[in-house]
């Protein structure tokens, strides 16, 4: 069977060459021959590049022997799948039964308006993604929005200034998450 390489003009027209995009040929050529292997390599090219660029998604195409509308339906289906890079803090607001009635779509618009962002981007100085989620399990605290898995709990329109300003400032102080 053919095997993608780095050495050779890569098959999706990108520059190719540097680590991960080697590591990807490798994943790519070991589960090439195994069926159904596509989500498994979209997962393992997310983490190796943080979402899935659209070159990365070609290369995945070509070299799994797949339609790129196919590997495009699956990307987008599946809300894990990133074709946009994310913010170092990734914002999700739980749009499940006991946060909405209790006011979860009040805070979600009022992040889009204080991010000035769409669900779903990443705002200008990429430090925030804006996710909406189903269910994450504590109804009992709704609303609740976390913040790369931090919990604020009962949140408020009116607290997420203060919800962005805590993430901002440890950023300024060079903190890390």
């Amino acid at each position: 069977m053919h095997e993608i390489n780095a050495a050779s003009e890569c098959c999706c027209g990108c520059s190719g060459g540097d680590e991960k995009h080697e590591d990807l040929l490798k994943v790519i050529n070991e589960s090439k021959d195994i069926p159904g292997s596509l989500i498994a390599v979209l997962h393992r090219a997310q983490g190796m590049y943080g979402y899935l660029p659209k070159d990365v998604l070609y290369l995945i195409s070509n070299g799994l022997k797949i339609p790129i509308s196919e590997v495009m339906g699956i990307v987008t289906f599946y809300s894990f799948f990133a074709t946009e890079p994310k913010g170092k803090y990734e914002v999700m607001v739980c749009m499940g039964t006991a946060c909405y009635v209790r006011g979860a779509a009040a805070v979600l618009n009022a992040f889009k308006d204080e991010l000035g962002i769409e669900v779903g981007s990443t705002s200008a100085d990429g430090l925030f993604s804006l996710t909406a989620s189903r269910c994450i399990g504590a109804c009992g605290l709704a609303p609740v929005v976390s913040v790369n898995g931090e919990i604020h709990r009962e949140v408020a329109d009116d607290d997420v200034v203060g919800i962005i300003a805590e993430y901002t400032e440890k950023e300024n102080q060079g903190g890390n998450n």
